[in-house]
């Protein structure tokens, strides 16, 4: 019986976690750079809590159940949904949101710590795999499937130098917050 327990715990969670993404995306700031407008929004913070929270693996799947109902049509990205979204060069921060909450699980769950000094760089691995998922995606759909040329120069600043202060702020507050909110989990668990 507390085997089924846990897995209704773990899917009401990530169920959780899939609904506050997705909430995220319409809590933004819209950045109106060329070729392409970037959004800040607080999803990301979102994307770091589950990978806190639920670990790795739970993590990663919130966000990929969040990816899915987006691609299928309903309209839960920072600037819509559909299928179209993938040729969408800024796809690969959505993208890299599941390497996210995968590296910041799994860096959390090594440091085996909860106190925000231990879960600060678990947040910045994150930070890292999602720009770096993001980066590459936006060079390689502008530059090869939607022939809208870009330079890494232009990568750099437009998807990273615009928007990476605020999510360093994201880390911050998500490595604060999961310190706060962990161990109260773990004793209704």
């Amino acid at each position: 019986m507390r085997v089924k327990t846990r897995s209704m715990e773990e899917t009401v969670l990530c169920g959780m976690f899939t609904a506050l993404i997705a909430a995220g995306a319409f809590i933004k700031i819209s950045i109106p750079v060329q070729p392409f407008p970037m959004h800040f929004t607080m999803q990301f913070f979102f994307v770091l809590l589950s990978g806190f929270l639920l670990g790795k693996r739970m993590g990663a799947l919130s966000v990929l159940c969040y990816l899915a109902i987006g691609l299928s049509g309903v309209p839960v990205f920072a600037a819509g949904g559909g299928m179209a979204y993938l040729i969408r060069p800024t796809f690969g921060f959505l993208l890299g949101f599941v390497f996210a909450a995968f590296v910041t699980g799994l860096v959390s769950e090594r440091m085996r710590g909860g106190s925000f000094a231990a879960l600060l760089p678990a947040a910045f691995c994150g930070l890292l795999a999602m720009y770096a998922s993001g980066m590459v995606y936006f060079y390689v759909i502008s530059n090869f499937v939607i022939r809208m040329p870009v330079t890494w120069g232009i990568v750099f600043v437009n998807c990273f130098l615009l928007t990476v202060g605020g999510d360093l702020l994201l880390c911050v507050l998500a490595a604060l917050a999961a310190a706060r909110i962990a161990p109260v989990l773990r004793q209704i668990r």
